[in-house]
């Protein structure tokens, strides 16, 4: 799921939305799903050659046909039925990266799907800093155009993203070291170097947070409250190393349980 998601993200135009209005944003990812399939469709023919690709159509067809004539062909499809099931490679672990992990709404709630819950945020000056280095310098936008967006989308980001973070497990929150006083006057983003990461567990959290070990092994860190531990910049990626493959170990492992029972 996750390279498929970023090839229509960097190659398909997933990234940004040009259709204007609720239509327009049911169309754009179908749009780009079908942009994604034609490079595939392309990409076999410059392969296979046409004759190869032609006889591939064929035998799909054929298949369809016939699961449709007989019916409950495939594992899991209902007897009498025509739809074909195949099931993917099994994997360990299924890794979502995106802004709705955490959502929960009238009618929908997906943190209760998921098993552990990781909020990534830099402060907010530092995350408009870092949008309007990237939509100006990789997406061709004025600055003007960019402050419109942050102050257009701001409801939906009170009230849909920021909630999230208190459904998490362990949130890391980058915090940087020099001025960002004026974020819509700056055009560089702070170093890690220049950033210290604040690191909070969260009261229902399911991950241990086994600070002793965090303290000898991170260098430069300290534990400004309870459940909240400070390391600088460079030393996030040890911490998350420290904090999650115990976790990740025991999900694995009580999938392990559930598979053999």
């Amino acid at each position: 799921v996750e390279p498929v998601i970023g090839h229509l993200k960097d190659d398909c135009g997933l990234r940004r939305n040009w259709l204007k209005g609720s239509e327009g944003d049911v169309l754009h990812p179908v749009l780009c799903a079908a942009g994604y399939n034609l490079r595939w469709l392309m990409r076999a023919i410059a392969r296979l050659g046409l004759k190869a690709l032609f006889a591939l159509w064929l035998l799909v067809g054929m298949l369809e046909r016939v699961v449709s004539d007989e019916g409950g062909m495939a594992a899991g499809s209902a007897a009498g039925g025509g739809e074909l099931n195949i099931s993917g490679p099994t994997t360990d672990l299924l890794f979502y990266e995106g802004l709705h992990g955490a959502y929960v709404g009238d009618e929908v709630n997906i943190a209760a799907h998921m098993d552990l819950l990781i909020g990534v945020t830099p402060v907010i000056n530092l995350e408009w800093i870092q949008k309007l280095k990237r939509d100006t310098d990789e997406r061709g936008y004025h600055p003007e155009e960019v402050t419109r967006t942050i102050l257009r989308r701001m409801p939906d980001y009170v009230n849909y993203i920021v909630p999230q973070f208190s459904r998490t497990d362990v949130n890391f929150q980058r915090v940087p070291l020099v001025d960002t006083s004026n974020p819509f006057a700056l055009r560089e983003i702070p170093l890690s170097e220049e950033s210290l990461v604040v690191i909070h567990f969260n009261d229902h959290s399911r991950v241990h947070a086994d600070f002793e070990l965090l303290l000898r092994e991170v260098p430069g860190a300290f534990r400004s409250h309870a459940q909240t531990l400070v390391v600088p910049g460079p030393q996030q990626e040890r911490a998350m190393e420290l904090i999650f493959k115990p976790a990740i170990r025991r999900l694995i492992e009580a999938r392990d349980l559930a598979r053999a029972a």
